[in-house]
């Protein structure tokens, strides 16, 4: 008995990319967020053909004609690629690949003082400051401790794009801020339609947690000379030590 497969499609992006495979959901999706015009090529995997957005029978009813100007999307974020620079982990990026980004981003505005996730929250996300500033804390011993302050285009939650786990630490706003944010699914999604576009992405995430992983290494053994330091210079007889 032979299975009965849903038709693919892919589209040709304005970056030279061409992006898919999806079904025809994920095409509409992609009309309705913005990313496809009614004069975007679309291949037909079935078919083996290129056909205009307008051209496709399955588009036609939620297709704009030819030359039709409308509101933008709902939820569409309104950047320029090169604003995207400002995050220093996209700032090597190219710009018609920063510019494939952008329809995967979502906005977020947080009011000062408020918590955008508590420690132990499901990782789900990866988020960057594009406006205001935010902090990471923790509690020891009933106080509050800052971990690390995050000012514009300082990028953190990078890990839940790689692995599903908890949240190291509350994130919180120090003054009005706007993120954007990178939902984990945006990223597999990234993953299978555009490999072009996640392929310089993940270097760029892997360099800058290689870089932290090197800082927080230097402090954590610097820290440990310091300690041992101290506990060699308590053991000593006071005479020693004064001496």
């Amino acid at each position: 008995m032979e299975t009965q497969t849903a038709p693919t499609y892919r589209i040709w992006g304005s970056d030279n990319i061409a992006y898919g495979p999806v079904e025809l959901p994920g095409l509409v999706t992609w009309v309705r967020q913005g990313r496809m015009r009614p004069d975007t090529f679309v291949y037909r995997d079935e078919q083996r053909d290129w056909l205009r957005a307008s051209d496709l029978p399955e588009l036609k009813a939620i297709l704009k004609p030819k030359g039709a100007v409308g509101a933008a999307p709902t939820g569409a974020i309104h950047l320029r690629p090169e604003q995207l620079r400002r995050i220093k982990v996209l700032a090597e990026m190219d710009y018609a690949l920063l510019a494939s980004l952008i329809p995967y981003l979502e906005e977020v505005k947080i009011n000062k003082f408020a918590t955008l996730f508590q420690k132990g929250d499901p990782g789900d996300a990866m988020y960057s400051v594009i406006e205001g500033e935010m902090r990471a804390r923790e509690f020891r011993a009933g106080r509050e401790v800052t971990i690390l302050t995050l000012g514009v285009g300082e990028t953190f939650g990078e890990l839940a794009l790689l692995i599903e786990g908890e949240r190291a630490s509350d994130i919180v706003a120090n003054e009005n801020s706007t993120l954007l944010k990178l939902p984990a699914k945006a990223f597999v999604q990234i993953t299978r339609e555009a490999p072009a576009l996640a392929t310089p992405f993940l270097l760029a995430i892997s360099r800058m947690l290689a870089h932290r992983a090197r800082v927080l290494g230097g402090r954590a053994a610097s820290d440990s000379v310091v300690s041992q330091a101290a506990a060699s210079i308590r053991e000593m007889p006071a005479d020693d030590a004064s001496g």
